[in-house]
């Protein structure tokens, strides 16, 4: 199974007038590429897909599939939802339209039991033959899916080959390798990529690469090479943006920064999420200043 792995990024879907704008889509989407990307994750939560309709998830996925075609670039969709049979829908839409693998997070606001994270999971997974990544991120959606069921699920059904952990613990990441060291453990959290790769993980899905893709796929790739020393070094270098990044709810920051730095032409959001604070945006702008970001 050819899963993404490395560097990836969780891209920023941009609109104009309220709109996708397809047009700063693809563009974003070609300097992932030409940084050295391993993937690209379209329609996670950087990507507010809580606020796209179903139409415009698919558009953001067909694009990204178009986009990377003929290059060394991966597509791993997003496909998540709080209904299974959502979740399956765009799994199955992923697939049918060329996407490498699926990135599937656990359902928001239901908070199912670990037998419910298990079943919805496992309905996913046999309705395509894609691999699928795991997603957990309990900040977010209320529920924390264990290391046993994450464990459980990767032993069952062949397809699922690791999860994106977002829950901040370095604790949780070397409790799922100690038990596993089969599973791929991707980094959901800027701050502990180098903490997590130097553990065993094997990748990250960055924010900050949305800015800055080319030290996210450096740091991941040197220090999954076994630089470790380098690979920290990076992330060291990173600590303040990162930080500032997640000053307010992602995609806030990163969109703000973004805008900033000249790579999106409007700095639009989807109710309910507005523009960060005016003392935000000025310190966004005042640490945007320490790093060189490379336009198109």
């Amino acid at each position: 199974m050819n899963a993404p792995l490395g560097a990836m990024t969780a891209l920023i879907t941009p609109f104009i007038d309220g709109k996708l704008d397809t047009n700063t889509y693809e563009k974003l989407i070609k300097r992932q590429i030409a940084n050295g990307i391993d993937a690209v994750v379209p329609v996670g939560t950087t990507g507010e897909s809580t606020t796209l309709s179903h139409s415009e998830h698919k558009e953001c996925i067909e694009i990204a599939v178009e986009t990377c075609k003929n290059t060394n670039t991966k597509v791993l969709a997003g496909a998540g939802s709080n209904a299974t049979s959502e979740a399956v829908d765009l799994a199955k839409f992923a697939q049918l339209h060329g996407a490498d693998g699926i990135l599937s997070v656990t359902p928001y606001y239901n908070k199912p039991s670990q037998e419910g994270l298990y079943q919805h999971y496992k309905a996913i997974s046999t309705s395509v033959e894609l691999p699928v990544l795991l997603y957990n991120v309990p900040g977010r959606t209320s529920v924390d899916m264990l290391a046993e069921t994450t464990i459980r699920l990767f032993n069952d059904f062949e397809n699922i080959y690791g999860v994106k952990e977002a829950t901040g613990s370095i604790q949780r990441c070397v409790e799922l390798l100690s038990k596993e060291p089969r599973l791929a453990v991707i980094s959901g959290d800027d701050m502990i990529n180098y903490p997590l790769i130097s553990n065993g993980g094997t990748g990250v899905i960055s924010v900050t690469s949305n800015l800055l893709p080319s030290s996210i796929s450096s740091l991941t790739h040197v220090g999954m090479s076994g630089d470790f020393a380098a690979s920290k070094a990076i992330n060291d270098n990173l600590y303040d943006i990162n930080t500032i990044l997640f000053c307010e709810s992602n995609p806030i920051p990163i969109k703000a920064a973004m805008f900033i730095a000249g790579l999106i032409p409007t700095l639009e959001y989807r109710l309910p999420l507005t523009p960060p604070s005016s003392q935000n945006l000025k310190e966004i702008e005042r640490v945007l200043k320490q790093y060189k970001i490379e336009g198109f």
